[in-house]
């Protein structure tokens, strides 16, 4: 097997990446009509199947729809995401002028990892509630999470979040009426089989690893996060603190 060949990118994905780019930087807004096939086969020098197929993985990704006899058009463009002191998922969506959901995928209590304990100030394997879910924007997947809290401090957390789905509001039912962001960590990768299913993406497309610290009004650790995000439908926003 020639390895060089197969890591190269395939033409349909080229096109895809060159015209969700262009909805990006506002070339084509929501509600424009994109160039025809025949047209996009032209520019990009390829035939129309391979056009086609670039179309069809936007469309999978929400950013455009077909519609028969009139042609492809943007429905969607990348919604911009804050990252600063104060991240909140419901009002950073909805300031971006989407309808933002929570999906849970699971609210389980564990010993804590390495890597938790540690940036939690816990004592190794104590214990810790572990959140997993989707963030979506307008019903379309926008990101992975799973944050880590600790058991001790909150008794609560576990039965809140399933019912409320919030975690501000969870945290307030022990006591933390406000938290903010201690540090973020950025770093580019590629999703994995399980990632790319529950975000209805293709497995190695490019998403975003965010791993951060929150921290009470005293400065203590209260929420150990990370959350893998859709490279093509968020713009990660950083806030000065």
């Amino acid at each position: 097997m020639n390895h060089h060949a197969a890591s190269k990118t395939p033409i349909w994905r080229a096109i895809f990446t060159a015209l969700s780019g262009e909805i990006s930087e506002g070339i084509y807004a929501t509600g424009d009509k994109l160039p025809t096939e025949a047209a996009l086969s032209r520019r990009f020098g390829v035939n129309r199947h391979t056009v086609r197929h670039a179309l069809a993985e936007m469309a999978t990704q929400g950013l455009v729809v077909s519609r028969r006899g009139a042609g492809v058009f943007v429905t969607g463009t990348p919604t911009d995401y804050p990252i600063g002191k104060r991240v909140r998922f419901h009002q950073n969506i909805t300031a971006a002028g989407r309808t933002p959901a929570k999906e849970v995928l699971d609210v389980t209590t564990r010993r804590a990892a390495a890597a938790e304990a540690e940036a939690l100030d816990l004592e190794p394997q104590e214990m810790v509630h572990c959140y997993e879910g989707l963030s979506l924007a307008d019903g379309m997947p926008l990101a992975l999470f799973q944050s880590v809290f600790p058991a001790g401090r909150f008794a609560n957390l576990p039965q809140a979040l399933t019912e409320a789905g919030s975690v501000t509001q969870a945290m307030r039912a022990d006591g933390v009426t406000d938290y903010t962001r201690a540090w973020t960590r950025l770093t580019a990768k590629r999703a994995t089989a399980t990632q790319a299913g529950l975000l209805r993406i293709e497995e190695g497309a490019p998403i975003l690893r965010s791993v951060s610290v929150n921290v009470d009004l005293a400065g203590t650790p209260v929420e150990y996060g990370r959350t893998w995000f859709v490279g093509d439908r968020v713009t990660l926003t950083l806030n000065d603190p």
